[in-house]
């Protein structure tokens, strides 16, 4: 059980008399808990569960928003431009490329820290990375600053094969941040 979560220490907790409760034959009424009324982990502690997507990089797990690590997508409002010069919605469509290939899948997050109240963890699907799936597909930049080159090859394959915002032109997402937060001060 080296990799027991809150969510599992507090399932052992609760179903602690349970398994007593079986021992002596006397489980008549018992009712097993479920994972929402699982006590919440703490901050430190991995969450796990299915997500909400939020936008291209942000997540929410049980009431949790969970910033993935090591990633910037494009903003729910952010545009990019094809070859041909039409734009389009990339922030959408790179929250809507992540919610379909998480699908109703679990995840697993592990903790890295915080940002903005919000927790800041790298999440994985079946062992895959997400961070590095949303790079991959070029739904997300690596967010270097960050990652210190963990999604470097992956960023490099979602240029060569000019995927996802990669297939025209785009304002890195910080840089977009950036720019509206100067225009709002204005």
């Amino acid at each position: 059980m080296s990799q027991v979560s809150d969510i599992g220490r507090g399932w052992v907790r609760l179903i602690g008399p349970g398994l007593l409760c079986l021992a002596a034959s006397a489980c008549e009424g018992q009712r097993w808990p479920s994972a929402e009324e699982a006590p919440p982990p703490h901050d430190d502690s991995r969450v796990v569960g299915r997500a909400s997507v939020i936008d291209g990089d942000t997540l929410e797990i049980r009431d949790r928003r969970i910033r993935l690590w090591g990633i910037d997508a494009p903003e729910s409002g952010q545009q990019c431009g094809h070859p041909d010069g039409r734009r389009w919605r990339c922030g959408t469509e790179a929250a809507r490329a992540l919610a379909d290939w998480i699908g109703q899948r679990n995840l697993n997050c592990d903790p890295r820290g915080k940002s903005y109240e919000r927790l800041v963890a790298r999440c994985t699907v079946n062992g895959h990375d997400v961070g590095e799936w949303m790079v991959r597909n070029g739904w997300a930049l690596e967010y270097r600053r960050f990652s210190k080159g963990q999604y470097e090859n992956a960023q490099k394959a979602a240029i060569d094969a000019g995927v996802g915002i990669h297939e025209g032109t785009f304002e890195p997402p910080w840089e977009y941040r950036k720019r509206r937060r100067e225009r709002s001060r204005q």
